[in-house]
């Protein structure tokens, strides 16, 4: 029998319209002779909307507009009721499991991760704690830290602590790294809030910038470096994908060269030496590993041009799916096409939900 899936986009965080994307690219890829597929959006206030349509109207923000707003969508099953979306002319379509196609805050963090686990129903990707850590940039580093990974320094600051006293601040952080610095909001993806700052007065402009998203702040020591990346995918038994190369259109990967600058390249295979790859990949994997991450994840990984030396970046839990994201990309380039790694990903998720509700060794 087919299953029936829900899959979940848009959300109120920064990236809400990369999540309309992945949504819709995988609305169109999944296999319906495998799968019942149903569309629930939320919007940027934080509706949920049950959505019947193209995808096409998905990828461009239409779909609020033409959402039966008279669907009443089920997620805790109270007194009896199925998990599921009641419609006004009495039809019923119960959810067997979730994929939850969210990119950031409340969609990536943790937060949605714990209603699917109260609802008691499988759902797509890591758990709640893998989620939350793998978010939250700065609990993220102090943990690869003590797991032994290396990383570039690093500071942090929060805007307490800032507005109460910016000179403080600025000299804690110039006491500890280096300029160029590479300033990001605590918890955000896609590179939203990010930039470079080259002198004390960029580095106030970065931080407020960042501020804007985020009340903490993370402040990363620039290095001359090459953007790499990984994917990764399994639960207990975890497999790295071959290696991909950012070269960004603009000085650094920021929301513009990531998705709208068209002269951004992947480079699929990476140009770089075996005894690399293999390292990288076995990094990705404990990295993986190391936050309990269970179905999916894009690791991103720094190599120093002038000493080769290989820094852990950050790891993403729920990376991007457009047609230009480089997770299902690399998988494709070993071996796993489009349509095959979503049911794969599902098949995980059911695999996890059952591993959890049996108790027994």
């Amino acid at each position: 029998m087919k299953k029936n899936i829900a899959i979940i986009f848009g959300g109120k965080s920064g990236e809400h319209e990369v999540s309309l994307s992945s949504a819709s690219s995988i609305y169109n890829h999944i296999d319906k002779e495998k799968y019942n597929v149903y569309t629930i959006g939320i919007t940027k206030e934080g509706n949920w909307l049950y959505y019947e349509g193209s995808c096409e109207n998905i990828k461009n923000g239409k779909w609020v507009e033409l959402a039966n707003k008279d669907a009443k969508i089920n997620l805790i099953p109270t007194q009896g009721e199925k998990i599921g979306i009641s419609l006004s002319n009495g039809v019923f379509h119960e959810i067997d499991i979730i994929f939850p196609v969210l990119h950031g805050p409340y969609g990536e963090d943790g937060s949605i991760q714990g209603l699917f686990e109260i609802s008691n129903i499988p759902y797509v990707g890591c758990g709640v704690l893998s989620s939350s850590v793998g978010m939250d940039k700065i609990i993220c580093k102090k943990i690869f830290k003590e797991m032994g990974l290396s990383q570039v320094k690093f500071e942090y600051v929060t805007r307490y602590e800032f507005v109460k006293n910016v000179q403080d601040s600025i000299n804690n952080i110039e006491r500890n790294i280096n300029y160029p610095m590479f300033v990001k909001p605590a918890n955000l993806g896609s590179s939203v809030g990010i930039s470079k700052a080259k002198n004390k007065d960029e580095l106030i402009l970065a931080i407020n910038e960042a501020l804007r998203y985020d009340y903490r702040v993370i402040i990363e020591e620039g290095i001359n470096a090459r953007e790499i990346e990984v994917s990764v995918l399994g639960n207990e038994d975890v497999s790295a994908s071959i290696v991909g190369e950012i070269i960004p259109a603009k000085e650094f990967y920021d929301y513009e060269a990531k998705y709208i600058n068209a002269s951004s390249k992947l480079l699929i295979p990476a140009p770089i030496d075996d005894d690399i790859i293999k390292k990288v990949q076995d990094m990705a994997i404990k990295a993986f590993k190391g936050i309990d991450g269970c179905g999916l994840a894009r690791v991103d990984f720094f190599i120093d041009k002038d000493t080769t030396e290989i820094y852990i970046n950050e790891i993403n839990t729920m990376p991007g799916f457009t047609n230009i994201s480089m997770y299902p990309k690399l998988w494709e380039a070993s071996g796993i096409e489009y349509k095959d790694l979503i049911d794969k990903l599902i098949t995980l998720a059911v695999e996890k939900f059952e591993q959890k509700k049996n108790k027994e060794v």
